[in-house]
């Protein structure tokens, strides 16, 4: 099983309420990054948001600069918001990043949390689930074909046409990321492309009816099970003392639920859901390094998981905790996972 990072680029706001400047946490972020690939994590994802409370909207290039100071990690989106993308540019950002990391750029596609792309792009929400279709289409043949022509409704038509530049071995690692409807697990499924589940509410056990049907309509379709990827992607963050950890981390984290929620109508978010959450049947991966293990191991054996995305940086932890949260998960975490996953084998 693969043991990565997930962040969204929060922007940690000060005891006033004021975020930090975006070209700082830009900065942070980078070396973030190259503290996770100097303690062996496996991945790392950033996503894609048009928000004052995110520092990132374009992911590709804050890839594109992690490529240049990493040596080993996978680079990827987490996500890119292909609804309201181009799928041509797309694809030639991420072979980009492919190439100037030598073969380790991954792209992650999904419909986004937020709806801001799309009037920012200039399309319509009533094409949501049209858009996510015809562009998925558009990007797998890309990736398989070149030149290529190819025919839809939201943009102009290709014929014979070449993409530029291709991926490493002329394939692109590519994602489905999905919040828990059939709908795109059985499209995932029919593509014969890798999931990642994100968990961000509940009991995971929930999940499991999807990660079933995933598993049966993938096999269903055909597709060879020796390639078969699925992965979950949860709110994580790790600290020396579980209980301190989660005390001080929960202030921050509760704004962001707050932030979020305001726009969306959610009553306040409490202490109990985040403690509850804390339990060993809830959504959160949050305290120490025993805590995590014993979470993350749980979670594998419940889904028969290759891949554990960890979401670290929800609401903008300071920078100093963020480099000991991804110390602790690459030295202390990862090692023991990894140990205890070759025991069971």
């Amino acid at each position: 099983m693969e043991l990565g990072i997930g962040m969204f680029g929060d922007n940690h706001y000060d005891k006033e309420g004021q975020p930090q400047s975006p070209g700082q946490r830009l900065q942070e972020l980078i070396e973030e990054i190259k503290l996770m690939d100097e303690v062996g994590i496996d991945f790392y994802g950033i996503g894609e948001h048009h928000r004052p409370d995110y520092a990132v909207s374009v992911p590709e290039i804050i890839l594109a600069a992690a490529a240049t100071v990493t040596k080993n990690i996978k680079l990827g989106s987490a996500v890119s918001v292909l609804s309201s993308a181009d799928p041509v540019k797309l694809y030639q950002s991420f072979a980009t990043v492919d190439l100037l990391s030598n073969g380790r750029a991954e792209l992650m596609a999904g419909r986004g949390s937020f709806i801001e792309s799309y009037p920012l792009y200039g399309y319509n929400l009533q094409d949501y689930d049209e858009l996510f279709e015809e562009k998925l289409d558009l990007l797998l043949q890309i990736n398989n074909n070149n030149p290529i022509s190819w025919k839809g409704k939201f943009r102009a038509v290709l014929k014979n046409q070449q993409i530029l530049p291709r991926a490493v071995n002329d394939h692109l690692n590519i994602w489905i990321a999905v919040g828990g409807t059939p709908e795109s697990v059985l499209r995932a499924a029919k593509y014969g492309l890798p999931v990642i589940f994100a968990i961000i509410g509940g009991n995971p056990v929930q999940f499991k009816p999807l990660f079933d049907y995933y598993k049966q309509a993938y096999q269903e379709f055909g597709h060879d099970m020796g390639s078969f990827q699925v992965g979950v992607h949860m709110h994580a963050f790790f600290g020396e003392n579980g209980q301190q950890t989660a005390d001080e981390y929960y202030p921050v984290y509760s704004s962001q639920m707050n932030r979020v929620g305001s726009t969306r109508g959610w009553p306040p978010y409490q202490r109990q859901q985040y403690d509850t959450g804390r339990g060993s049947k809830g959504h959160l991966v949050i305290g120490d390094a025993n805590e995590a293990i014993d979470k993350i191991l749980q979670l594998q054996e419940l889904f028969g998981l290759t891949r554990f995305s960890a979401h670290m940086d929800v609401g903008g932890p300071s920078h100093v905790a963020l480099m000991k949260s991804i110390e602790l998960y690459g030295t202390k975490i990862a090692p023991k996972v990894r140990e205890a996953l070759k025991k069971g084998e």
